[in-house]
């Protein structure tokens, strides 16, 4: 008898184990297809991308390896050059600016105004939008016989000139207000979430100390926000990078190439041009960049966790 409900009572045992271990492996195997699939999608392809950026294929993928060719040629494609000085252009003036706005507004907001909500979500609502859309309605707004010009000029002031659309020297800066007007609502959401979090107590003893509201946000409160001015950078630079969508709607690259940024001359130039493995070697190029922002970002989170 003994035996028997030694037994019993030590039946249940391999039976508990076989549920807990299905139950530790059940969520690695809900997540195996999904990862599979991003390893095969994403990072398999990244590498085909290289592979094919050191091969002289054109208009369809060959193995004839050339070395970093490719790289060469694209170092002397004058397009190329053009793509990567308005990438900088564009770019710094694109964090700059929505940074400056952003910060503005999420200073004002945070005065606890009246209608908060409503202005908030004004400021906000560009973010909703995608570039493409962006691109259409500002593409008709600064066309010289539509838009802002036509306009001004049909209230009588005849000799208003805002014709930078078609103007070669200064067509990258239509960009610029576009991506500007839509992304600088979102830097004003994480600045104003960063001034939510901020002790009151720290503002109050400062504002005892005599400083002015002004040098308070400067002296006290935008130290504390490093984080997220850091983070507001990474994600900003990260969008003008990648910027396709809205030079397409907005400029089409033109008049001639002279606002084509690297995402735009990889797709158009490129492999439009049946060149197909210097269109690999400037996507790798603009993977490059994308890297260069997010690797210190990646190391900044780690290490402040780390001695978190």
């Amino acid at each position: 008898m003994k035996n028997t409900s030694t037994a019993r009572a030590g039946h249940p045992a391999p039976r508990a184990s076989t549920l807990s271990g299905w139950q530790a492996w059940l969520p690695r195997l809900v997540l195996a297809p999904s990862v599979a699939i991003s390893l095969f999608f994403v990072y398999g392809f990244m590498l085909w991308t290289f592979i094919l950026s050191l091969t002289s294929s054109r208009m369809l993928p060959s193995y004839d390896f050339v070395g970093f060719g490719q790289y060469a040629r694209l170092m002397q494609n004058e397009r190329w050059w053009v793509a990567s000085t308005n990438l900088m252009i564009f770019g710094s003036l694109f964090v700059v600016i929505c940074l400056v706005i952003g910060v503005l507004l999420a200073m004002l907001l945070d005065q606890k105004i009246r209608q908060e909500g409503a202005l908030r979500t004004i400021y906000l609502y560009p973010m909703a939008l995608s570039f493409i859309v962006t691109g259409v309605v500002w593409k008709w707004l600064l066309n010289p016989s539509l838009g802002i010009q036509a306009m001004v000029r049909s209230w009588g002031f005849e000799s208003f000139r805002f014709d930078w659309l078609v103007d070669s020297d200064m067509v990258i800066y239509t960009l610029v207000i576009a991506a500007v007007w839509q992304a600088s609502g979102f830097v004003m959401a994480l600045f104003l979430a960063g001034l939510r979090g901020i002790d009151d107590s720290i503002i109050k003893a400062a504002q005892l100390d005599g400083a002015s509201l002004p040098r308070v946000y400067w002296r006290v409160v935008m130290p504390c926000l490093r984080p997220v001015v850091f983070s507001a950078v990474m994600i900003l630079a990260h969008i003008a990078i990648k910027s396709f969508d809205l030079v397409v709607a907005l400029t089409g690259g033109g008049p001639g190439y002279a606002s084509d940024l690297p995402a735009t001359f990889m797709y158009a130039h490129a492999f439009n041009r049946a060149q197909i493995g210097l269109g690999s070697a400037s996507a790798m190029l603009m993977l490059g960049g994308v890297l260069a922002i997010l690797i210190p970002y990646l190391y900044s989170e780690l290490r402040s966790r780390r001695h978190g």
